[in-house]
Parts: structure tokens; sequence; C-alpha cells
């Protein structure tokens, strides 16, 4: 009776088995568009410079992956590890830095810091935890929200009407290498197809400075050995694109490699050739999986 038992269970278990390897919440594929496996995708990446990891803001397996990368890569990196992030502004800077020193507890951070995403908690939160935990660095790269919008409605010029501090918050190298014709910033006026607005310059402008301003903090903050994994929209470092170009533009020869989330439907029409450029490593999610809130 026993061994029958015994028997039924694990009948049930490789049922189950089948179930859940028939229903995954995630693959992960290599840029040759072949299946990776974790632990070598891990290793690989261990030995760049940076790793961008391009999120969906509201996707949880994003937000778990980004948590157990951070691990991982603790344990190959060890406190060479930093983290930046797009979620947090430059002008946060001191008030995390503060936190993750220990001199006040988060119900006393959160009221100080601007524009926290409405997510933070759910999202965001566990990964300054593990910072914090470990006596990490954690960049806040992102600009000023308040300066994207005025680029937005005034364009690049409005750079001379701004002081020598609100300037130490927008990346320095805007001006000298922003280029409407760079793919990242030409889709977006493609995307508007014939109903282009008269401000398209300075939209892309402003997407520009968030790409430029990530990438000078993520340059700023980074030595010779340091290890950086940054977090960001996915639009803001697929192809290439965004604060990538950015830092191989200020300061090339760097090893930077991606990682990109896409929902099963959108991998299903991609080309082979945005397959193979749109990052190093692609998560590919369940079309049906849920959304956090932001």
């Amino acid at each position: 009776m026993k061994r029958s038992y015994l028997a039924i269970l694990l009948i049930i278990s490789l049922i189950f088995s089948g179930y859940s390897q028939g229903k995954p919440a995630y693959e992960l594929f290599n840029s040759n568009g072949k299946k990776a496996k974790y632990d070598k995708m891990i290793k690989d990446l261990a030995e760049s410079d940076m790793v961008f990891f391009g999120e969906y803001h509201t996707n949880p397996i994003s937000h778990w992956l980004q948590l157990e990368m951070s691990k991982s890569f603790y344990e190959v990196k060890g406190e060479k590890l930093f983290f930046g992030a797009e979620m947090f502004e430059n002008g946060n800077q001191l008030v995390l830095d503060e936190y993750l020193q220990g001199f006040y507890k988060e119900d006393k951070m959160i009221p100080e810091i601007t524009q926290m995403w409405g997510n933070y908690k759910t999202d965001y939160k566990p990964l300054l935890d593990f910072a914090k935990e470990k006596n990490l660095r954690f960049i806040a790269t992102n600009i000023p929200r308040r300066y994207a919008s005025m680029i937005n409605k005034k364009g690049i010029e409005v750079l001379k009407e701004l002081s020598p501090e609100a300037l130490a918050m927008i990346g320095p190298d805007l001006e000298t290498y922003f280029d409407p014709t760079v793919k990242a910033y030409a889709e977006m006026a493609d995307m508007m197809g014939g109903h282009v607005p008269p401000n398209m310059l300075n939209i892309q402008t402003a997407q520009a400075a968030k790409d430029a301003t990530m990438a000078h903090f993520s340059l700023k903050n980074f030595k010779k050995g340091d290890f950086l994994f940054h977090f960001e929209g996915s639009y803001h470092s697929n192809y290439g694109q965004g604060i990538i170009w950015w830092i191989n533009k200020i300061r090339p020869g760097l090893n930077i490699k991606s990682v990109t989330t896409v929902m099963a439907a959108e991998w299903e029409e991609f080309e082979k050739e945005e397959k193979e450029t749109i990052a190093d490593y692609i998560i590919v999610v369940a079309d049906s999986m849920t959304q956090t809130n932001r």
C-alpha cells in the first residue's frame, strides 16, 4: 500500500511538472534567438563593466529577475557591484545615500524623495533594501522631471536660462552629441505618422536629456573594476540605443551588455535581425502576465 501511495504521488508530481513546463511565466533567450540558461547568462554578463536591464515598468517578472540577478551578481562581484536606476532622479541622491547609511528609517526617507514612483514599494524597494543590506551604492541617475519638462516646452535653448546648480543635474554632453536622426529619437517621429507635432524636436531632445543624464551619472560613479547594474525602461537601452549610445559617445571602450523584456506575442512577430540586435539577453514574458500598479 505504501509503495502504491508513493507511486501515485510521483505520477501527480509529474503531471503538475508537465503543466508547469507547458505554462512558463517567462523564457530566456540570447541574441542568437536560442534559449539561454540563467547561470550562463550571469557568468557572461558579470564579465562586462555595465549591464543595462530594460524593464516593462509594471511587469512583475522584470522586477523579480532584477532582484534575483542582483543577488547572483553580488555572489560574483561582491562590493564591486553598484546599482543605477531611472526611477530615482539625481536630485534625490543625498537622501538615498543617507538612507542607505542608516541615518533614518524608510518612513522618513520616502517623504523626502521627489517624484517617487507609485510602484516603489512592490517593485523598487526590494532592490534598494538589498543594496542597503549589502552596503552597496545605489545611484539616482535620472534627470529631474521638471528640467525634462522645460526642455520639452522650450527646447535645448532653455539650458542657457538655468543656474549652474540646475545644469549639474542634467547630462553635460547633451548639447555636444544630441542627434535627432539616431534610431531611438528618429523613431519617435516615425511613430507619429503624418501627425508630427511642431515641437517634435523638443520632444526628442527631452527624451535624449533623460538618456544623456543617466549615462552621465552612470559614468560619474564608475571606476575601473566596478560593475554597474542599471534599471531602466526597455526603450532606454534596446538596440544599443538610449543610455548605451550616450555612454559609447562619452566614454567609448567600456564593455556594456544589456537585458530586455518583451511579451511573447511581440517576440513571435520579431524579424531575425530584431532578435539579434535588441539586447544580449531577452526575457520573453507570457502575454497573460498580471501587472503591478504604478
